[in-house]
């Protein structure tokens, strides 16, 4: 085909640039899939809202987007006139309507609050709605949670915790895979945290020894009493010093509640090398008075 034909061709046909123009208007390339927006309502039907966004584009918000909350009147939730912010869920159709979401925009923000709990190891209360083998369902702000067995204080009896209110720390948030783990035992972790500091006297029972040292129980947290920390006076083997559910009294020496980790120490209770080994009864009997001294010592020390 030569090019005078193709130009004729051109004339002829139904499309002309003119109607290319007008379909190219009815496309609002501004506003894409993702993004947040400002509109104004401006007409209320029973299936939904349209919205005034600007631009070239009309906007409809489906009745089932209008709201986290179940939507009785529509205009209670999105009243005429008012200025809101919304999330486009769907690019422009042929018609270059968009479609938003005022639901799925403050799911968003719930998401982004979470995360923010999570980095600054905040807790939250949570309501437990259903269970199965592997732990518990919660409800949390309008999301879906989980606890995991293993992370529950009461780990027996799921079907008693169903309809209370448990509170919780975050193990794992992640919008993009729709996954919100959570933990009871966490947050109990961080409440008792808050009540321990360096050189306190805590009380505990001995749940495990192992070569390295033995952990105690201090009121549902986990401690370590390293083996280096127990005397003075080097010990060859801790099964024969310790038995577990016997109660330990010692001093914090560190704490990380980052990681979950207390350091404790019976060396610093020690009047001389190896007597936690060889009267340990004593030391502990008069725990508190060690204890009081080894802080007046700190405390010169710093002040010296």
């Amino acid at each position: 085909m030569n090019s005078e034909a193709k130009i004729s061709q051109l004339a002829n046909s139904s499309f002309t640039m003119d109607d290319f123009a007008k379909a190219l208007e009815k496309h609002d390339y501004q506003f894409q899939k993702g993004q947040v927006v400002h509109g104004k309502v401006y007409q209320i039907d029973s299936d939904g809202v349209y919205v005034d966004i600007g631009g070239k584009s009309s906007a409809f918000v489906p009745r089932d987007e209008a709201s986290l909350r179940a939507v009785i009147n529509l205009s209670e939730v999105l009243p005429l006139g008012e200025s809101v912010e919304f999330l486009i869920i769907r690019d422009q159709d042929a018609e270059g309507q968009v479609t938003l979401s005022r639901r799925q925009l403050e799911i968003k923000h719930i998401w982004e609050r979470l995360a923010q709990m999570q980095e600054n190891s905040q807790t939250v209360q949570v309501l437990v709605t259903n269970m199965n083998k592997g732990g518990v369902t919660v409800e949390l702000q309008g999301l879906r949670g989980f606890i995991p067995r293993s992370h529950l204080v009461e780990r027996d009896n799921l079907e008693a915790l169903k309809g209370k209110t448990l509170t919780v720390g975050f193990l794992e948030v992640d919008r993009n895979n729709n996954k919100l783990i959570l933990s009871q035992r966490l947050a109990t972790r961080s409440a008792s945290f808050s009540e321990l500091e360096l050189g306190q006297l805590v009380e505990g029972k001995v749940t495990g020894i192992k070569p390295f040292g033995v952990f105690l129980d201090l009121n549902g947290l986990s401690a370590l009493l390293h083996i280096k920390q127990v005397s003075q006076k080097f010990i060859e083997n801790l099964e024969k010093v310790f038995t577990v559910g016997q109660p330990i009294k010692a001093i914090i020496l560190d704490l990380d509640e980052g990681k979950g980790r207390v350091a404790l120490s019976t060396r610093v209770l020690e009047n001389f090398p190896g007597e936690m080994l060889e009267n340990m009864d004593e030391v502990m009997a008069s725990a508190e008075a060690r204890a009081e001294r080894t802080r007046t010592k700190v405390t010169e020390q710093e002040h010296s």
